[in-house]
């Protein structure tokens, strides 16, 4: 037996349906669930998300990223606690490499999150990467959604750091943080990528360390000839394992907030990542769709042949795909 979802969306099961009831009333293990058949692509997944849409739009989503080693976790983890003084309630989607072999993920920013565990109102998800580009799971935007119609005030994205292609988090957050670390040795070539045009707030890691006011300097000197005008991107100085500079952070990404919201800009941020969605299943769907039939006959198999044999080209073996 199903519930119809009354939007045109795939129908969902009475067990689903129960969850998101739950879910919408508060239940953690509930979300837990329901996180899980979205991550999954599950029918109830899709059929789920149908039904909570209409409770999603009230979270501020905020995307943290940056290089590997530059302490993004333990940022978000103090930005966590920073706003549950501000009686927030958090959501956390941590995204967390996959290995090109086993396809598996270590999820290690679960365990070095385990202290917010301990506070109800804050609630921690790893997700793999599953080959993804960008920092970020293809379900990433999705089970940020889960989480606002869950009624969390603040939902914080932690991308993989994989380095300088994760611009993808942009299309997902209304407030995108970038963390950079003095001596680093990358600094000055992720300033020449599009990481550093994404940052609506830049911040200098570990500040402890040799080098963080020449780094502050150095970005200072690149936001403000590139802003030509604007309002010039803010840069932090923090010291998250100590908890310094993390309540300016904080004001930081209110006052970002409250600017996009005077200014129109947070609905224009929402047609776009509205639009990003809708492309990216369109995409994933196509791609099924192209990929199901080969698969099953083996004509796939014999195009892959072709081409590592130099009998066909890539180009041609693909429009072969699409007349099929």
């Amino acid at each position: 037996m199903t519930a119809a979802t009354g939007n045109g969306a795939e129908a969902l099961s009475d067990g689903a349906a129960d969850l998101v009831e739950r879910l919408l009333a508060g239940d953690r293990r509930a979300l837990a669930r329901v996180i899980s058949l979205v991550e999954n692509r599950t029918g109830d997944g899709r059929a789920a998300l149908g039904q909570l849409y209409q409770h999603t739009g009230k979270a501020h989503i905020v995307g943290i990223t940056g290089g590997s080693g530059a302490g993004k976790s333990t940022l978000a983890n103090a930005l966590a606690l920073e706003l549950r003084k501000r009686d927030r309630t958090i959501g956390i989607v941590a995204v967390d490499p996959t290995s090109p072999f086993t396809h598996g993920a270590i999820l290690g920013d679960r365990i070095r999150m385990q202290e917010l565990a301990k506070d109800p109102q804050i609630f921690v998800r790893s997700m793999a990467t599953r080959g993804e580009i960008g920092g970020l799971a293809a379900m990433t935007s999705d089970v940020a959604s889960v989480l606002d119609a869950a009624g969390k005030d603040v939902v914080i994205i932690e991308t993989v750091g994989a380095g300088q292609d994760e611009v993808e988090i942009a299309s997902a957050a209304e407030t995108t943080i970038v963390v950079l670390t003095p001596a680093g040795g990358d600094d000055v070539q992720a300033m020449k990528a599009g990481i550093m045009e994404i940052a609506d707030v830049l911040v200098v890691n570990k500040a402890d360390l040799p080098g963080a006011d020449s780094l502050k300097a150095l970005l200072l000197a690149a936001t403000t000839s590139a802003s030509r005008g604007r309002l010039e991107t803010p840069i932090l100085t923090t010291v998250a394992t100590k908890r310094e500079g993390i309540t300016e952070l904080t004001d930081a990404i209110d006052e970002h907030r409250q600017r996009i919201e005077r200014s129109g800009e947070r609905e224009s941020l929402r047609l776009e990542r509205a639009r990003r969605q809708i492309l990216a299943l369109l995409r994933q769907r196509l791609l099924e769709e192209a990929l199901r039939a080969p698969s099953l006959d083996g004509s796939l198999e014999e195009l892959v042949r072709g081409v590592a044999e130099r009998r066909l080209d890539p180009y041609t073996a693909a429009a072969r795909l699409i007349a099929d």
